[in-house]
């Protein structure tokens, strides 16, 4: 057998088949979606996302207490309101009385040293369920829903967000996001990381029934990309670049891991995101309990091949 053919000696202990990696996967490198819901006392079973819950803000220090004590050091909010009155424009995504806001404050409170990302969007707080503003025909109305997200992005920024994360796909709400976090003061004070390549998936079911936020007729595919569209997606990133994204995100995460290996060569100066969606987190656990695989064990896999996806 020739010498070059010889590679186990790199990888027979636990230890050198770390060091195979390009890059370790860390705590710090994972972020939690919590789903806040306007019931202050609600822990609320989603049947579609096993283990995961609806949480009211007074039940967030018993949840994720023991989570940042085992080494959790971020998250990433969103509303789920049963309560308030939604309208066109979503009015009540950055109400100070909302659920996002009044978890940005008690979370600031309870874990000063949690870094507490925003997810940005409409679609929650519209009485439509979609993601901006709509001319009368039921098709976007692009002007005013980049100003509005710009709106909701800044106010979650003074009430104090550490990031602000824009999913809506909007064309140029980045650079409407920026200008409004640097006209007000907030420009170095707060992360914009972009869903940059966010594709219109049939992974965003479980989602969907967590955040209440289907929409009430038509689909997303007008401005979420296409699952085909690899050559879209290295746009919308080369553009979120130059409108001023601090991050850059791929969703879903496991059926595009080559435009996650494409944002790297895009975007190499810039951190790179990914989301395991709600559909995927699901068939994780589903297979799990089916007995195909150890969940542990595939937690693991799945995530480790993004961040080689993304080296």
């Amino acid at each position: 057998m020739d010498i070059s053919s010889i590679l186990q000696g790199g990888y027979q202990h636990p230890l050198s088949r770390q060091w195979q990696g390009r890059r370790a996967l860390t705590k710090s490198m994972l972020m939690y979606p919590i789903f806040i819901t306007d019931d202050p006392d609600a822990t609320v079973e989603i049947k579609t996302l096993p283990g995961q819950r609806r949480w009211g803000v007074n039940k967030l220090e018993g949840f994720l207490g023991p989570l940042v004590q085992k080494g959790l050091s971020s998250v990433i909010l969103f509303g789920v309101p049963f309560k308030c009155e939604k309208d066109a424009r979503g009015t009540p995504a950055d109400d100070p009385q909302g659920p996002v806001i009044q978890a940005i404050h008690k979370l600031r409170t309870l874990f000063p040293s949690l870094y507490i990302a925003c997810d940005v969007c409409l679609c929650e707080y519209t009485s439509h369920g979609h993601c901006g503003v709509l001319n009368q025909d039921g098709t976007i109305h692009t002007a005013p829903s980049v100003a509005r997200i710009a709106e909701v992005a800044l106010n979650y920024a003074k009430a104090g967000a550490h990031c602000v994360a824009p999913s809506d796909m909007m064309d140029g709400r980045i650079k409407a996001i920026k200008r409004a976090l640097v006209d007000a003061g907030y420009g170095n004070r707060c992360t914009l990381m972009s869903y940059s390549a966010k594709f219109a998936s049939a992974l965003y079911g479980p989602f969907r029934d967590a955040a209440g936020s289907a929409p009430a007729f038509g689909d997303r595919k007008c401005y979420q990309l296409p699952p085909t569209a690899k050559g879209l997606a290295r746009r919308a990133i080369q553009r979120d670049v130059g409108e001023g994204a601090d991050i850059i995100m791929v969703k879903p995460a496991l059926p595009y891991l080559d435009v996650i290996a494409d944002a790297a060569q895009l975007a190499p100066d810039h951190p790179l995101a990914c989301y395991q969606v709600s559909g995927e987190y699901a068939m994780v656990c589903a297979g799990a309990d089916a007995g195909v695989y150890d969940l542990k064990v595939m937690a693991f896999e799945t995530v480790e091949s993004m961040v080689r996806a993304g080296k």
